[in-house]
């Protein structure tokens, strides 16, 4: 009680809580189309790869958006940018609600629901700036758990199509998104001194160091295989084991809950005892639940298995985003924005992969499998990083300290 009485001295609380709000909200509508899947395919009659394709458009105008969204913050303030995305998403849902009656138009009210997944660049920036780097790990995880909003898409959708149609639930997520619009006009608050308009090539700078592309990596795997794989579940658990539509979205609301309540724990966990050493667990938790899905086993074996393999990636995005600020303070904006567009697109290449190889093969353990193997790489790929790279480093910069 008395170290939660020092957080909420320092900071600024309703910030953090806004940030989370945005986050939260804003990751429901990005999630709409997947929570929504199986109706929409079933309707326009989609093969596998044609339902890889359209869960995964969201993910794509995430991955387009974040960096100028994340530009933008560092630039302008994370508040503004914060309301004028709420109010394009506000916008686009009304599209899908009132004039997505094609399967061209469906794409792309979900390219431009890609808006609301970048509101992550904006979101955690918001709250970053507001506290020092020993609470990153915690501050970053209460934020990013906005992801949770995944399970209010996956929970609720399905029921409210079945009940009153797809195209109506884009207009029923209107009304939270209006609330949070409203909360966060009110309390969110830019931390001072931090907005810089410095030319736009000086932002552009830390990205292009081997640390940021590394991160990209690590996040693409942790974040892209959370909101890929979420993205996936419905139409997994429909075509895999005949589950029905409205009961595919409990499940995948099973398997992603965890993964969104257990971010701030990552973060903590990070804080503790290192955000490296956390992620090669995670990473290898990873591994071997993909390899067991893999397998195929039947339905009341599987369930635990995605929501463990999902509790991992949670801890995963937490872990990677203990790691950016601690390298990247001055920059959080742009980082988070570039470091996000390549979890979006690790997300995006996730249901296109699955889909495009159960229709070559067949079978979705092939996509599994290949699932695998990359993320054993990139535990292998961490490995040597901090092993010769960062420690080096680390080791360098104390002989430096020393010696001054």
């Amino acid at each position: 009680m008395k170290k939660f009485r020092e957080f909420l001295s320092i900071g600024h609380f309703p910030s953090l809580v806004s940030s989370f709000l945005y986050f939260d909200f804003s990751f429901m509508v990005w999630m709409l189309l997947a929570a929504l899947g199986v109706f929409i395919s079933e309707e326009f009659k989609l093969g596998p790869a044609q339902k890889g394709m359209l869960v995964s458009v969201p993910l794509l105008g995430g991955t387009l958006l974040r960096i100028p969204m994340g530009l933008l913050s560092d630039r302008y303030g994370s508040k503004i940018v914060g309301l004028c995305g709420m109010g394009v998403t506000m916008l686009t849902l009304l599209l899908g609600w009132k004039f997505a009656h094609t399967l061209s138009e469906v794409i792309l009210v979900g390219l431009l629901l890609g808006t609301a997944g970048a509101s992550f660049a904006v979101a955690l920036p918001l709250a970053s700036r507001w506290y020092p780097k020993e609470h990153q790990g915690l501050v970053m995880g209460i934020a990013g758990a906005g992801n949770s909003g995944s399970v209010i898409a996956t929970f609720f959708a399905p029921d409210l199509a079945r009940n009153f149609g797809w195209h109506s639930v884009f207009g029923i997520a209107l009304i939270p998104l209006a609330f949070t619009f409203l909360f966060f006009l009110i309390f969110a608050k830019d931390c001072p001194g931090t907005i810089s308009k410095k030319p736009i090539k000086q932002y552009l700078v830390p990205i292009k160091s081997r640390d940021a592309l590394f991160f990209c990596l690590l996040y693409s795997v942790t974040f892209g295989g959370f909101v890929g794989i979420a993205s996936f579940l419905p139409i997994f658990f429909h075509d895999q084991y005949g589950v029905d539509k409205v009961t595919t979205g409990f499940y995948t609301s099973y398997c992603i809950l965890g993964a969104s309540l257990v971010r701030p724990i990552g973060g903590y966990l990070s804080d503790k005892f290192g955000g490296v050493t956390v992620l090669l667990g995670v990473f290898a938790g990873v591994a071997s639940c993909l390899i067991a899905v893999s397998w195929l086993p039947s339905v009341d074996i599987i369930l635990p298995t995605f929501i463990t393999l999902m509790i991992f990636l949670g801890l995963g995005n937490g872990s990677v985003f203990q790691l950016v600020p601690l390298r990247f303070s001055k920059e959080i904006g742009i980082i988070t924005g570039f470091i996000g567009a390549f979890g979006g697109l690790g997300g995006f290449f996730v249901p296109n992969l699955l889909g495009s190889l159960k229709a070559i093969s067949g079978s979705f353990s092939v996509g599994f499998v290949v699932l695998s193997v990359v993320v054993a790489l990139s535990a292998f790929l961490l490995f040597m990083m901090n092993t010769y790279v960062w420690e080096r480093n680390r080791k360098n910069e104390s002989l430096e300290l020393e010696s001054a």
